[in-house]
């Protein structure tokens, strides 16, 4: 039985429990400087203290009390101490050369404990934990420069890959991608974790994890909760779900929203409350197990833990009032191993627009006069005032924004005001281009499931369905031009030969 059985097999009879913070009981412990140091770090020019994953190389025997605390008191599956094992979160430290061996340490340590406590025959299982980076490449640091980003799509896609990569190496059962704030972040992991599944040809369950921010139930980035689901389902995760950011009970209302559209398992792992003014959590096991059982007797989710602030003790109480229950029934017509539901009509910017008619719809939005002054005012390079005109057209009923540019300086100088705009973001993009340097870099900086293309079938059909896969990958519907019957019929033909998800073309 592989993983992913083992894991759907628990999933349909009950909850699956995740373990509890790691950071909250490393803070207990009250660590001096020395011991992160270790000996091979003695001499390290920059502090260390708080640097938790390095624990993992300099005081192994540490975390694994920790994973093995978890294990005792009922969890299913530990999350690895990495959080912040990407080069980008431990260059702040001076320590981002050491990401791979890091990542690897912490899936070696959780391993070895799950092993050990797998032996009674109760398999548990490690979650590679990859965290958002303390950067947002939608988050604009200086609203009077829009082009300055605190980082891009390129760099956050070869960081997590070579943690993803580490955490694959040391034994990680699942990887996930927890604690979104920002939707092109939470891209880039997916992107990068596909191309290393793809190389590797192995199936590993992904879990996705986004944080609401505060009460607004939308990322911090802007998106709401159906906007995000949107914008990940492309990779068929094994799980979908919200943590961190609010205690169970204000966090229970999205946890709801992402119950009722994820077509796969979800998951929820809140806050032991907030902290006080010392830096506290003063939710107690009891308190914060009977505030999850709200969750548990709305059949909410799938797989339920803790996060801030929560210890071995919050997860034991947990543990006991999850054997009360049955999880989340997986929406019908839908299995826990065939997450491919179609999302024909949906697309995003920040929110969502369902659409019945596609090509009508996106015909609407391009042939008008509007869209062809915006058009204008684009080529010219007068971008503020072509975000004005888009604007004007969301405000008219456009259900897109058509961005016709073949030049990639074009296309970026717009995106740069456009999605600083909320009202322009809300929408999708159409990234209507033919040429496919332009098409990434657009989909390199949306949020969204938006429309990129078009495709056609002069360069052969190889080619095309490499490009279409590769719009897939970066979360984009493929928008094609067929002539006649016959062209329609040679696609949805190639398609199924393929196993390319009809769902994810638009046929114009």
């Amino acid at each position: 039985m592989t993983v992913r059985e083992n894991l759907n097999s628990i999933a349909q009879k009950r909850f699956l429990i995740l373990d509890g913070a790691m950071g909250s009981v490393i803070q207990s412990l009250r660590l001096s400087e020395k011991d992160f140091r270790g000996e091979k770090f003695a001499n390290h020019p920059a502090p260390l203290g708080g640097c938790n994953d390095l624990l993992c190389l300099t005081k192994p025997d540490v975390i694994a009390s920790i994973h093995e605390s978890y294990l005792q008191a009922g969890a299913d599956i530990i999350e690895t101490c990495s959080f912040n094992s990407t080069s980008i979160s431990l260059s702040s430290y001076g320590l981002g050369h050491l990401a791979y061996d890091i990542s690897a340490a912490a899936a070696k340590a959780a391993r070895k404990s799950a092993d050990k406590f797998s032996a009674n025959g109760s398999p548990r299982f490690v979650a590679g934990s990859i965290g958002p980076t303390a950067k947002g490449a939608s988050i604009y640091p200086d609203v009077n420069n829009p082009a300055k980003r605190g980082i891009c799509w390129d760099e956050l896609e070869a960081a997590y890959y070579d943690n993803a990569r580490g955490l694959l190496d040391g034994g990680a059962d699942i990887l996930l991608i927890e604690t979104i704030f920002d939707t092109v972040n939470a891209k880039a992991a997916l992107f990068a974790v596909s191309r290393l599944l793809k190389e590797r040809n192995i199936d590993t369950p992904v879990m996705i994890s986004a944080a609401v921010s505060g009460e607004s139930g939308r990322l911090l980035s802007g998106q709401n909760l159906k906007a995000f689901c949107s914008s990940v389902l492309h990779v068929n995760p094994w799980a979908v779900g919200l943590n961190c950011s609010l205690n169970p009970q204000k966090l229970m209302p999205f946890v709801r929203e992402i119950s009722e559209i994820a077509p796969c398992l979800v998951s929820a792992y809140p806050n032991a409350g907030l902290p006080n003014r010392l830096g506290q959590y003063e939710e107690t096991p009891e308190m914060f197990s009977s505030y999850i059982e709200g969750y548990l007797k709305e059949g909410l989710v799938n797989i339920i833990g803790g996060c801030c602030g929560s210890t071995p003790p919050h997860i034991a109480e947990l543990a006991k009032k999850a054997a009360l229950y049955k999880p989340r029934a997986i929406p019908a017509g839908i299995t826990v191993v065939n997450t491919d539901v179609s999302r024909r009509t949906i697309f995003s910017g920040l929110e969502t627009i369902n659409i019945a008619d596609n090509a009508a719809l996106i015909k609407s939005s391009t042939d008008t006069a509007a869209n062809k002054e915006f058009l204008r005012l684009l080529g010219e390079g007068s971008y503020e005032d072509a975000v004005d005109e888009a604007r004007d057209m969301v405000d008219n009923g456009a259900a897109f924004i058509n961005v016709e540019t073949n030049d990639e300086k074009t296309l970026n100088g717009f995106l740069d005001f456009a999605l600083m705009n909320p009202y322009v973001a809300k929408v999708p993009f159409i990234i209507n281009s033919t040429d496919m340097n332009v098409i990434i870099a657009g989909l390199k900086r949306l949020q969204g499931r938006c429309i990129a293309g078009p495709l056609t079938f002069k360069d052969g059909e190889s080619e095309f369905i490499k490009k279409a896969e590769l719009i897939r990958l970066y979360g984009a519907v493929a928008m094609v031009s067929v002539q006649g019957q016959k062209e329609a019929q040679k696609l949805s033909d190639l398609l199924k030969k393929n196993g390319y998800p009809e769902d994810n073309i638009v046929v114009v």
